[in-house]
């Protein structure tokens, strides 16, 4: 069993958990990811780790209530367990060589650029933070965004902490004023890393993007997360999460990543009438 130490709302919709497991935290990096499972009849759903502490022996996970699992896991507390919590899985983020990075991060996925743009920063890059919400009530981890780059730029959909428009934007006008990234990393919805990629592609600005594809097993032999790039099948748990953003086929994986959205809408709706008693 995997304890939680910590339970941290960060929004309506986001939460922050700290779990116990010092075998994952002891050779957890930026970058990987890990599969937990609440119960013996629960599902295994992946989640990338967004922070660790190899002297406490605690892995960081954020996470959003979308579906069944996450809504389950978020009526846990601290002093309960998890039964399974597997990893760390997936190849590390490369960030060697990396002297002038921009890592852009939409919705949720800020919370996986945070690990990759600390990393980063640790090493001594230089590193525009760019991050998108939709408004000011729904941002997260703004203290350790701060701490963990260059330069920080919120942006909101309405504007409404004072710097509306999309986090595309915000990364245009900074090549526009002459940025010279040597990389650029962007982690978040599949339709964001595919405009990231485009803004990059002419100017030859290595991109590399994180991808989340459905994953079952996390060794890549059940084929769930398989995905094109460069003409290729990769699994994004054991060749990824991180590719070259300009050899993925993104129209191919929003294709699949909408697949078995009316089951997610199916078991969340049982979850929800099981949780108000009302019968179906």
């Amino acid at each position: 069993m995997y304890p939680i130490v910590k339970k941290r709302v960060l929004n309506e919709t986001v939460t922050l958990m700290e779990v116990e497991a010092p075998l994952v935290a002891r050779k957890a990096k930026p970058g990987q990811f890990i599969i937990f499972r609440i119960d013996e009849e629960g599902e295994r759903v992946p989640l990338t780790i967004a922070g660790y502490d190899r002297e406490r022996g605690t892995v960081t996970i954020i996470f959003q209530k979308v579906g069944y699992t996450t809504e389950k896991l978020d009526t846990l507390n601290e002093g309960d367990s998890l039964l399974d919590f597997v990893g760390p899985l997936g190849e590390p983020s490369h960030t060697e060589g990396i002297r002038r990075c921009a890592v852009i991060g939409g919705g949720l996925g800020v919370a996986i650029a945070y690990p990759q743009a600390k990393a980063l920063h640790d090493a001594g890059a230089e590193v525009d933070l760019i991050v998108g919400f939709r408004n000011e009530h729904l941002i997260i981890l703004k203290d350790e965004l701060e701490a963990a780059c260059t330069n920080l730029i919120i942006m909101t959909d309405d504007g409404s902490n004072g710097n509306k428009g999309f986090v595309t934007q915000a990364l245009q006008k900074q090549i526009d004023a002459g940025r010279n990234y040597d990389t650029v990393i962007a982690i978040g919805p599949l339709p964001m890393m595919k405009a990231v990629c485009e803004m990059t592609r002419e100017p030859k600005i290595r991109t590399i993007v994180s991808m989340n594809p459905i994953m079952i097993d996390g060794t890549g032999m059940c084929g769930g997360c398989r995905l094109t790039v460069g003409g290729e099948t990769k699994f994004a748990c054991v060749d990824g999460p991180d590719f070259d953003g300009h050899l993925v086929d993104f129209d191919e994986a929003m294709a699949r990543g909408r697949m078995f959205r009316p089951e997610e809408a199916r078991a969340k709706e049982k979850h929800l009438c099981r949780m108000t008693g009302e019968a179906r």
